[in-house]
């Protein structure tokens, strides 16, 4: 009988050690806020901040999402925000880039490597002007020069030059937005005193990142991803992290709900016989007219049938008159470009 009594009080122990054990699995479940299958749970926190720089956090992670997410934000913001930078420059008395500035301690280069270092803000799709007006002797900085439109100098008191006395600087730039690195040769115009500038757009300058272990409730196995970036002072840090999100959920939203894209076709253009193959020099124009689209990469009615009218009179030295002159002359020939009509 006793032997019977025992074996029930151990039964119901082990059950009780059991729900013991079942209530703090559920308790610990409970506790638990972030997993794998369900809507992620975390913060972002702007733990530090100066100027031109932010220390963010983002906890609590599930274990490995701090490398997942610390890699492709710090890609992105490196390579893809998007920026503004000084294009070109136009110098009062100054045809090329290889000259001196009267009056300047700094040459043509050197003024331009400083302008390569002017922080400009400004989000507008088409490029915007800006002008520089400055008497010697002192220093011109950065914030002298004034802007048109939403464009804003982020370092107005970088120096840029130094005028001896008397001496007077007079300089207009273009500014625009884009993305990365965009080298002076893809603005090359040929245009005399027109000087482009290779442009630095992306306002991010460094980003650093590391993986540092915390814990929610009991459970110690999740991440804190802890970003330090460096800005060029025309974005805040976590303001950065947040347009880096965004494009990276616009390329997760093509993969979960993927949009028709378009095939591209290729213009086709029909052959012209030995008529296309008549060189510019042999359908009777002007030699200054034949000569500027020989410049231009157009040397046979062929290339002439590919362009737009009004592309056409934008090559340098010639204008609507030359494409008159150009429309007149393949007549001539019995040749009618549907394009340049």
């Amino acid at each position: 009988m006793s032997s019977t009594r025992d074996s029930e009080q151990a039964l119901l122990l082990s059950k009780t050690e059991a729900l013991h054990t079942q209530g703090k699995l559920i308790q610990l479940l409970k506790e638990v806020t972030i997993k794998m299958n369900d809507q992620p749970f975390f913060e972002m926190k702007e733990e530090e901040k100066k100027e031109g720089y932010s220390r963010v956090s983002i906890s609590p992670l599930t274990r490995g999402y701090g490398y997942t997410l610390g890699t492709s934000l710090r890609r992105v913001l490196l390579t893809s925000l998007t920026g503004a930078a000084i294009t070109s420059v136009r110098i009062a008395g100054v045809k090329h880039q290889f000259s001196s500035i009267k009056g300047a301690k700094e040459d043509v280069i050197d003024f331009i490597l400083n302008l390569k270092k002017v922080r400009v803000a400004y989000t507008g799709e088409k490029p915007t002007t800006a002008t520089l007006k400055a008497v010697g002797p002192g220093e011109v900085k950065a914030g002298d020069i004034k802007t048109g439109g939403d464009a804003v100098i982020a370092n107005p008191d970088f120096v840029i030059a130094y005028l001896n006395e008397g001496a007077k600087l007079d300089a207009t730039f273009e500014i625009s937005s884009g993305m990365g690195y965009s080298p002076a040769e893809e603005r090359q115009t040929g245009e005399i005193g027109l000087i482009p500038l290779d442009a630095i757009y992306s306002p991010v300058v460094r980003v650093d990142y590391k993986i540092e272990e915390t814990r929610v409730g009991r459970v110690t196995n999740f991440d804190k991803l802890l970003m330090e970036i460096w800005t060029d002072g025309t974005v805040d840090g976590i303001d950065a992290i947040v347009k880096a999100s965004e494009i990276l959920l616009s390329y997760y939203n093509q993969i979960v709900t993927p949009a028709a894209v378009l095939e591209s076709k290729e213009e086709k253009h029909e052959d012209m016989g030995p008529q296309g193959k008549l060189s510019v020099e042999e359908i009777g124009l002007p030699t200054r007219v034949a000569n500027a689209l020989m410049k231009s990469g157009y040397e046979t009615v062929e290339d002439l049938s590919k362009v737009k009218r009004e592309e056409l009179a934008k090559v340098r030295n010639l204008g609507e008159k030359s494409v008159k002159v150009i429309v007149e002359a393949l007549a001539e020939k019995s040749i009618v470009l549907a394009n340049l009509s």
